[in-house]
């Protein structure tokens, strides 16, 4: 038998070098980009690669909130509450590098599809106020019910939606008037929206009652609610709140806020599939655009679950802030 030659140990050494640096580079195309987590109670956005290790913060205003690409993928927009504004990050230098005023207490927001204006629910003063990103000057508004909170623009850019936590309505906006339009009864005090990929749904969470509303974008009724328990958790303690569809349009995935869990539904037939258990007031919630991994962000427990989409199992928590409350992944 033929006895290869010992590789000296410094070559060995470059080799090993050569080949870790290569695995490295390629799990980080895999895992290409970052996820940004807005801290309440921080005045910061945390920012983690894909697997959850943070690898910096950047300093924003007061209490910030909802957060959205820029349509150019080069700023995050931001909400911030106490300072009644939307911060600017660009994302080149990771600074907040400007600010739009905005009304009393905002709280979420929805771009137009050119990414031009910004639709934003002003809490305290209940209406929903469009503003120009451009020129940072307000546009029109529009009066809603008490605490208006989730905005959702369609996609050919025509209707607003916005819930209503005190009126337990979707209030329907025609943008192009710029008057309500009709108002949805949905369940108690009704948060946030996902619309289904054809359109024809529009996916509401209720707090209050533990539900998640299904109504019908054509006639603009509910058509169906989706009742979700969990063992050991008394109904006044499953509070729904964020929701994010999977990127195939299969899956939703409702937090259960202070049920502590996240649901996996079946689009198609709305069942229930799994539960999985998370940090404490589950509430924001996003999907890695390659549909593997979950984010959910913890608000009572100050961390972040990242959870394996094809198993519906927690991999890992992890600090994530003091009130984490809107959590991004870019592409």
């Amino acid at each position: 038998m033929t006895r290869r030659a010992p590789v000296p140990y410094a070559l060995r050494t470059v080799l090993f070098t050569a080949v870790g640096a290569a695995l490295a580079l390629a799990a980080h195309a895999q895992g290409a980009g970052n996820v940004y987590v807005s801290s309440e109670k921080d005045n910061k956005l945390y920012v983690f690669d894909t697997q959850g290790e943070r690898t910096g913060a950047i300093d924003v205003c007061k209490r910030p909130r909802d957060m959205s690409f820029s349509a150019d993928g080069k700023q995050i927009l931001v909400i911030c509450g106490d300072s009644n504004e939307m911060g600017l990050i660009d994302l080149a230098t990771a600074k907040m590098t400007g600010a739009l005023p905005l009304g009393d207490s905002p709280e979420m927001f929805d771009l137009s599809p050119d990414g031009k204006t910004a639709y934003v629910s002003i809490e305290d003063e209940n209406l929903m106020a469009a503003y120009d990103l451009a020129s940072k000057k307000p546009l029109f508004e529009v009066k809603t019910g008490g605490e208006p909170e989730g905005v959702l623009v369609t996609p050919n850019g025509k209707t607003a939606y916005v819930t209503s936590e005190v009126a337990n309505v979707v209030h329907v906006i025609d943008l192009g008037t710029k008057k309500v339009t009709k108002n949805i009864q949905v369940g108690k005090r009704p948060r946030r929206f996902v619309l289904s990929p054809d359109g024809a749904e529009l996916w509401v969470t209720n707090e209050l009652d533990a539900t998640v509303s299904v109504v019908d974008t054509k006639t603009h009724t509910e058509k169906q609610k989706i009742k979700f328990t969990v063992k050991g958790m008394r109904e006044a303690d499953i509070t729904p709140v964020g929701m994010t569809l999977s990127p195939d349009g299969q899956r939703m995935w409702v937090g259960l806020g202070k049920a502590n869990h996240v649901a996996e539904v079946d689009v198609a037939t709305k069942a229930v599939k799994n539960l999985v258990l998370v940090g404490k007031r589950a509430w924001g919630l996003t999907m890695h655009p390659n549909g593997k991994t979950l984010y959910v962000t913890n608000g009572l427990s100050d961390d972040m679950t990242l959870i394996d989409a094809a198993s519906a199992k927690a991999l890992r928590t992890v600090p994530a802030g003091r009130v984490p409350h809107t959590v991004l992944v870019s592409r």
